[in-house]
């Protein structure tokens, strides 16, 4: 049996009840729009299955069995429908946490008394170890940046802040001039959940910044239409994400970089660097905004891999 992108009915009462689950999700718990696309997506799946393929009309007549029958399907399936690129045993370990979030969300509502997610076990979440890249990766990337074009400034400054502070792609467009405290060399930042937190960015993307802040902003930003985000496309509005990839993407190739770098490789290259260099486990987690520090301390295995190949190579009994 495979699991279809649903068309959800309008008069699927189980449907009703996830909308307003995600009603929540925004409105009272605030989550990035990333995060409500990825549970919405879930919940899609979950209501369609046990809804059209189960034929369960209400939320009572859920039980343990049924969404272990759903997860086994999931897990059975020759590839999961995964725009983001996540791993199949993180979108079933995320879908896992979707699903016993609204049952919760139920119960505390009162809505039923039956949480059937609740003694379920996840699937033991394997973590990868990122890719990272070297300094001078780094440095032949935003160097490698063709200043013949347009946005040239731009896009250094880009390149040089995402690595500079360890943004999400999804802060680094989201940044307004407002947000800078030039004097200081730090920025202002909004993270996951509407978090706000402060995050130096150093000297030299100081200097790329200022060269765009004076060189090609202006001319953009009388379009009308920038709002006051820092990074402007050449319609004077906010870029997307997408465009980060692509000058990141364009740049890397120009670099002669075989690597598959995205902007989150020079985020997890920021934090490694800053590591190796001795900065405290806790400083990292709060320039990353990392939640829980066991999502910072990966960063300290990548050192270890590290140092356990330099030792292989170079020591005599290696």
């Amino acid at each position: 049996m495979m699991i279809k992108e649903p068309a959800i009915e309008r008069k699927n009462p189980l449907w009703e009840l996830a909308t307003e689950y995600l009603s929540h999700l925004q409105f009272e718990r605030r989550l990035s729009n990333n995060t409500l696309y990825a549970y919405n997506h879930d919940l899609k799946k979950y209501i369609n299955f046990m809804y059209n393929e189960l034929q369960l009309m209400s939320i009572d007549s859920i039980q343990s069995a049924h969404i272990e029958k759903f997860v086994n399907e999931l897990s059975d399936a020759p590839k999961m429908d995964n725009k983001e690129g996540i791993k199949k045993s993180s979108s079933i370990h995320r879908l896992f946490s979707t699903i016993r979030g609204f049952h919760q969300y139920l119960c505390q509502l009162r809505i039923t008394k039956n949480d059937p997610s609740q003694l379920l076990v996840p699937p033991r979440l394997t973590r990868s170890i990122p890719t990272t890249l070297l300094v001078e990766e780094v440095n032949q990337i935003i160097q490698s940046v063709d200043l013949n074009k347009k946005y040239a400034l731009r896009d250094q400054a880009i390149l040089s802040m995402l690595y500079a502070s360890g943004l999400r792609v999804t802060e680094l467009v989201d940044l307004k001039l407002k947000n800078l405290m030039m004097d200081e060399g730090l920025i202002r930042v909004f993270g996951k959940g509407g978090k706000e937190r402060i995050v130096p960015f150093g000297k030299r993307a100081l200097t790329f910044l200022k060269l765009y802040l004076k060189e090609v902003r202006p001319s953009n930003s009388k379009k009308g239409k920038s709002q006051g985000i820092l990074f402007l496309n050449h319609r004077g509005g906010k870029l997307t994400r997408m465009s980060i990839w692509n000058i990141l993407h364009e740049n890397t190739l120009r670099a002669g970089i075989t690597k598959k770098v995205s902007p989150h490789v020079l985020r997890h290259s920021f934090a490694t660097h800053l590591l190796e260099g001795g900065a405290d486990l806790r400083s990292v987690q709060e320039m990353l905004g990392h939640s829980d520090i066991t999502t910072t301390q990966i960063y300290t295995n990548i050192d270890k891999i590290y140092l356990k190949e330099i030792h292989k190579e170079f020591h005599p009994r290696g």
